[in-house]
C-alpha cells in the first residue's frame, strides 16, 4: 500500500507545482484535484515584515470586491518577501514570520523568525465553505479554525455587555445591536491579531444556533413532562392568577412575537413565573442564553445567577452555563416583570461541544465570497494594534476639547434651557469642554430636515456663539432617519438613495410618525447628507457630531432577518453581506464632508456602532442605551476595555447609565442616597476613560442636579472632574501618543504585563497610559475594594504616596471621595494646574517623579484643534529618570508650533519608598526649574 501511495503523492506535488504562481509579495497556489466547496485557491501575500494578507476561496479565481475596513491594497503593495517550496509546503518569509501552506491540504500556519509556532489551522485544514444564493448570486457561510493552547487568551471584537475580557472558550454573536458594536479584529496573548475582513453577521465559537428549551425535556413542579408551569400574576396582587398553563417554551423574544403572550394581559403591571425541571439526553457543559428586559431572575439547579433590570424596550442577554449529566433533572425558576408596555423575555441553550472545538479559535461569517483576514505579528499588544491600524488608517488626533468633559442630557428642549446649563457650571467653577444637544431639537413632524424649532431655539447661531464664549463646545445629533413628507426625504426618494421597506410597511415610530434611513453605501448620498449638515448645522457653528442609531436601527426589537429587509438593498450589495459596516460609511459621509469644508477644524464624530477602520475618520464609541444599576457599571469596564483593545483607541459611555429605574425618578431616603453613590462612583470611573462624558434621562445627569454642593456625592464627582483636567498635560499626550505611534489610552491589563498570567482574566483594572492603574468601585456602599497589582514593577498608592510590591493581591481602602488609584514605579506624571476648560494655559506643570526603576515620558502639544500636527506642527518635550543616578532630565525640545510656549515652569516632587507623597496640590514642590527648551537635569535631593 504504501508503494502505490508515495508515486501518487509524488503526482500529486508535481501537479500542485504547475499551479504555483508567485507574486511579488507572496504567493497563489491552485488545488486543482479538491473537491466541491473545499479550498481551491489561496493568496498570500506579505504586506510588511508583520502583516500577512490570507485569501482562500472555494473557486479557482479570488473576487476583486475592494474592501471596506482596509485601506491597503495588497495587489499593489512594493513589499518584497522570499517565496520557497520545500517538503510538500509552500513557505512566505519575512523578517519576522513565516507562513507555511501545505500542498496537500491548503493548511496554513504561521511561525516566527526561529521557527517557533505562533498560530495554525486546525489539523488537515480549518476552512469550511457552504454554499447558497444571496440575491440570485452564490455566496458562502464561511469558517475558519484555528488551533489554540490552554495558555492563550484572546481578547477584543468590541463590545460585549456580559462583562467579558478574556474570550478564551467564550462565544459571541458579531453584529451590531444598540449596547453591542463588533469590530471584526481579535487579538492574542502570543502577540498576534486577526483582522477579519468580513461585513456579514459573524461569529466566535461555537457557531451553532441557540435551541429553544422545548428540544430538552421539560417537566412541571409536581413531575409532570411536557413543558414548565408558568402563571401569569400582577405585581400588585401575586395571589390574583390571570392565566395558569404549561409552555414547552419562553420565545418572546421581539415585537412580532408578543402575540403569544394571554390575550389582554397587562405587561406594565404583570408578574410571570414559570418554574419546573429541565433534563437532557446529553451530559456536558450545558449553554443558555436569556434574553430579557424588566426585572429579571433566574435560578437554575436552585442558584441566583440572574438578578437584573432593563429598560422595557430595549433587552439585552446573559450567558448561563449548567454542567448537566444525561437523565438527570434540574431545577429552573424564572421570575419576570415586564415593567412596560413593551417588554421581553426568552430562554434558549445549546448542548455541550467538545472541549477542544470549544477551546479553539474559531471565526464564522454567514455572507461572503472567500475566506479573507490579516495576520498581524509583532513583540507586543501594541505593535499587534499598529497593524491594524496600518490597514484600516490612522487614528487622528482629537481637538484638545474633546479630551475634557462633556455634559449631556436627554435632551435639553430649549435654548435658554442649554445655556442656563452651561452658565451654572462656569458660576460654580465646574471644568467643562462640551455640552450635547440631544435629538429632538427639529419641529415634531420633521425628523431629518436637520433644522432647529424656532419657537424652542430661535437663535441657533448666536447661542452656539455664546457658548463658545464660554469656552464651551456645542455637539449635536445628528441622525441618519427622515420622516416621509420632509424635504430632504423627498429629494433623496426621488433620488433612490433611501431604504425603502419600513415606508412600504407604514410603521411609525415612538413619537407617531413613518420614517426610514439613507444608504450610506452610495457615494452620492453621502455628499448630499452631509450637505444637508453643513448648510443647516456646521455653517452655525457645529463643533461635533453625535451619530445616532448607526446599526442601523431602523426598528428596534425586530429579528435579524427583519433587520435585513429593512435596511437594503444597499447601492454595493445585499444587506445580509454588509450588515455590520453601516456605520463606517456613515462616518466616512461626516469626516470627508467637513474635511473638505473645513480643512483645518479637526472633525469629531461620536457614533453608537463601529466598524474596523472607524478610527480614520475620526471617530469615537459610545456603548449605548444601558441600564443603571452597579452590574451595568461593573460591565462597562470590561465593555471599554475590549473596545479598545479590538483597535479602536476612544471609547466612552454614558455616565450614569441611560434608563433608570423607576425608584431613582424623583428618589428619596435610602433611594437617592444610593443614586448618589451610583452617580459619584460612576463619575470616578468616567474620569479614567478615553473620553469623560455623562448622560442619560431623567433624573438629570448634571452634577448639581444629582447632588447639592457640600454633599459627599458632589464633592467625589467634582473632585475627579478636577482630577481630570489637572491630569490634562499626561491625557493630551496620550493623544498625541495615539496617533504618532498607534497608542492605547485605556488599556487591558495583558497589554503591559503579558509575562503576568495572573491579569489574562481581569476584566475590572486597566492601565490609563503606560503608568496608572485604575480600580473602579461597582459596589453599593463598598468602602474597600480587592485588586491585583501586576508583578514586574512596585507600585505607588497615588493619593496618599505609599509603595506596594507588585505580583500580590491587596484590599484596598476607597472611600466614596476616591477611588483605588497606583501609579507604576519610574513613572513621570505631569499635571497641571486647575483649570476650567482643556486649552486655558497650563503652567506651571508639576512633575510626579516615582522613584525606583529608570522611567519616561513625551510631553506633547500642538495647537489643539487644527490638523497642523500632520504637517509637523507640534513639539514634544522628553523627560527621563535615572534610577541608578537619580538623574530627571528634561531633554532638548523637539519641533515647534503657531503660539507655542517658548518658555515653561517645571516643579517637580520627587516620590519615593521611603517618602510617601500622594497627589496633594498643596505641597511645596522640591524643586522649581525655569525651561526655555534647553536640556536640564535635575539631581534628586
Amino acid at each position: 500500500m504504501k508503494k502505490i501511495v508515495f508515486p501518487l503523492l509524488i503526482l500529486f506535488l508535481i501537479s500542485c507545482q504547475k499551479q504555483i504562481e508567485k507574486l511579488p509579495n507572496g504567493v497563489i497556489i491552485r488545488f486543482k484535484v479538491r473537491t466541491e466547496n473545499q479550498v481551491k485557491a489561496i493568496k498570500v501575500q506579505a504586506l510588511s515584515d508583520k502583516i500577512i494578507h490570507v485569501l482562500a476561496s472555494s473557486e479557482d479565481t479570488f473576487s476583486s470586491e475592494k474592501s471596506l475596513m482596509a485601506i491597503i491594497n495588497p495587489d499593489e503593495l512594493k513589499y518584497k518577501c522570499q517565496v520557497e517550496e520545500k517538503g510538500g509546503f509552500i513557505i512566505v518569509h519575512t523578517p519576522l514570520i513565516n507562513t507555511k501552506v501545505s500542498l496537500i491540504t491548503g493548511e496554513i500556519s504561521f511561525s516566527d523568525s526561529t521557527g517557533k509556532p505562533v498560530l495554525m489551522e486546525k489539523q488537515g485544514g480549518g476552512k469550511t465553505y457552504i454554499p447558497y444564493k444571496l440575491d440570485g448570486k452564490k455566496c458562502f457561510k464561511i469558517r475558519e479554525e484555528f488551533e489554540s493552547t490552554s495558555d492563550e487568551a484572546f481578547y477584543g471584537l468590541g463590545e460585549n455587555q456580559n462583562g467579558l475580557v478574556n474570550l478564551k472558550g467564550k462565544d459571541l454573536n458579531l453584529y451590531q445591536i444598540n449596547t453591542i458594536a463588533f469590530i471584526p479584529y481579535l487579538v492574542s496573548s502570543k502577540n498576534f491579531g486577526i483582522l477579519w475582513d468580513n461585513n456579514s453577521i459573524s461569529k466566535f465559537g461555537d457557531i451553532r444556533d441557540y435551541k429553544s428549551i422545548s428540544h430538552l425535556k421539560l417537566y412541571s413542579p409536581e413531575g409532570a413532562q411536557g413543558g414548565l408551569t408558568v402563571v401569569y400574576t400582577e405585581v400588585a396582587n401575586p395571589e390574583k392568577v390571570y392565566v395558569k398553563r404549561t409552555e414547552s417554551e419562553i420565545d418572546y423574544e421581539y415585537l412580532n412575537s408578543m402575540k403569544k403572550i394571554p390575550s389582554g394581559y397587562n405587561l406594565n403591571s404583570g408578574l410571570v413565573k414559570w418554574e419546573g425541571s429541565i433534563e437532557s439526553d446529553t451530559s456536558g457543559l450545558h449553554k443558555f442564553i436569556l434574553f430579557t428586559s424588566g426585572y429579571t431572575k433566574l435560578w437554575l439547579d436552585g442558584k441566583l445567577l440572574v438578578d437584573k433590570w432593563r429598560q422595557s424596550w430595549n433587552p439585552t442577554s446573559s450567558r448561563l452555563y449548567l454542567s448537566m449529566e444525561k437523565g438527570k433533572k434540574y431545577k429552573l425558576k424564572i421570575e419576570w416583570i415586564p415593567n412596560g408596555g413593551e417588554a421581553y423575555i426568552s430562554l434558549k441553550y445549546l448542548p455541550p461541544l467538545n472541549q477542544v472545538e470549544q477551546n479553539e479559535l474559531s471565526l464564522f461569517s454567514e455572507a461572503a465570497d472567500q475566506i479573507n483576514y490579516y495576520f498581524v505579528y509583532g513583540k507586543n499588544t501594541d505593535e499587534v494594534i499598529n497593524g491594524y491600524r496600518t490597514i484600516t488608517g490612522k487614528a487622528n488626533i482629537m481637538p484638545k476639547w474633546a479630551m475634557g468633559f462633556w455634559q449631556s442630557r436627554q435632551r435639553y428642549k430649549t435654548q435658554e434651557e442649554l445655556l442656563s446649563v452651561v452658565k451654572e457650571f462656569r458660576k460654580k467653577n465646574i471644568p467643562l469642554d462640551n455640552i450635547v444637544m440631544d435629538w429632538f431639537y427639529w419641529k415634531e413632524d420633521k425628523w431629518g430636515d436637520h433644522e432647529f424649532d424656532s419657537s424652542r431655539f430661535p437663535d441657533p447661531e448666536a447661542m452656539i456663539k455664546e457658548l463658545h464664549q464660554m469656552n464651551t463646545h456645542f455637539m449635536i445629533s445628528v441622525w441618519p432617519k427622515f420622516y416621509t413628507g420632509t424635504k430632504n426625504y423627498d429629494y433623496m426618494n426621488k433620488k433612490g438613495w433611501l431604504y425603502k421597506r419600513n415606508v412600504e410597511n407604514k410603521q411609525k415610530d415612538w413619537v407617531g410618525y413613518v420614517s426610514t434611513f439613507y444608504d450610506a453605501y452610495n457615494p452620492e448620498a453621502r455628499k448630499y447628507f452631509w450637505d444637508q449638515m453643513n448648510t443647516k448645522l456646521f455653517s452655525k457653528g457645529v463643533d461635533a457630531w453625535w451619530l445616532d442609531a448607526t446599526e442601523p436601527d431602523i426598528l428596534s426589537n425586530i429579528s435579524t432577518d427583519d433587520r435585513k429587509q429593512l435596511t437594503g438593498p444597499t447601492a454595493i450589495g445585499s444587506s445580509t453581506k454588509y450588515f455590520n459596516s453601516f456605520s463606517l460609511v456613515n462616518a466616512k459621509a461626516v469626516y470627508d464632508g467637513q474635511r473638505v469644508t473645513s480643512p483645518n477644524q479637526r472633525v469629531f464624530i461620536l457614533t453608537r456602532s463601529s466598524f474596523a477602520g472607524l478610527q480614520r475618520y475620526s471617530a469615537a464609541t459610545w456603548s449605548g442605551d444601558i441600564a443603571t444599576r452597579w452590574h451595568d457599571m461593573e460591565n462597562q469596564i470590561a465593555c471599554g476595555l475590549s473596545f479598545c483593545i479590538s483597535g479602536i483607541p476612544y471609547w466612552t459611555m454614558d455616565i450614569g447609565g441611560f434608563s433608570v429605574e423607576n425608584r431613582y425618578v424623583n428618589a428619596k431616603g435610602d433611594d437617592l442616597d444610593e443614586w448618589r453613590e451610583l452617580m459619584a462612583r460612576w463619575y470616578q470611573f468616567g474620569a479614567f476613560c478615553p473620553l469623560f462624558r455623562a448622560h442619560g434621562e431623567y433624573p438629570f445627569r448634571e452634577m448639581f442636579n444629582i447632588a447639592t454642593e457640600n454633599q459627599p456625592a458632589y464633592e467625589a464627582m467634582l473632585s475627579f472632574d478636577k482630577l481630570r483636567y489637572r491630569l490634562m498635560p499626561y491625557i493630551y499626550s496620550l493623544a498625541g501618543k495615539v496617533y504618532f505611534d498607534d497608542y492605547t489610552i485605556m488599556r487591558p491589563l495583558i497589554m503591559d504585563f503579558e509575562s503576568d498570567t495572573n491579569v489574562y482574566n481581569i476584566a475590572d483594572q486597566y492601565m490609563f497610559g503606560p503608568d496608572i492603574l485604575v480600580n473602579p468601585v461597582y459596589r453599593y456602599k463598598e468602602r474597600s475594594r480587592k485588586l491585583y497589582l501586576p508583578s514586574s514593577t512596585g507600585w505607588y498608592d497615588l493619593f496618599s504616596g505609599k509603595y506596594f510590591e507588585g505580583g500580590q493581591s491587596i484590599e484596598a481602602a476607597a472611600p466614596l471621595n476616591i477611588i483605588p488609584i497606583y501609579v507604576k514605579e519610574g513613572s513621570i506624571i505631569p499635571v497641571g494646574p486647575e483649570i476650567q476648560y482643556a486649552s486655558e494655559k497650563i503652567d506651571p506643570i508639576t512633575l510626579y517623579v516615582f522613584t525606583g526603576k529608570d522611567g519616561s515620558f513625551k510631553l506633547y502639544e500642538d495647537e489643539n484643534i487644527n490638523y497642523n500636527y500632520e504637517k509637523g506642527a507640534y513639539s514634544e518635550i522628553p523627560f527621563t529618570y535615572n534610577e541608578q543616578n537619580r538623574l530627571l532630565t528634561i531633554g532638548n525640545r523637539i519641533g515647534t508650533f503657531p503660539g507655542m510656549p517658548e518658555s515653561r515652569t517645571f516643579q517637580i516632587i520627587w516620590v519615593g519608598k521611603s517618602k510617601p507623597t500622594g497627589l496633594n496640590f498643596n505641597v511645596k514642590p522640591n524643586k522649581v526649574i525655569k525651561y526655555n527648551g534647553n536640556e536640564q537635569i535635575i539631581k534628586m535631593e
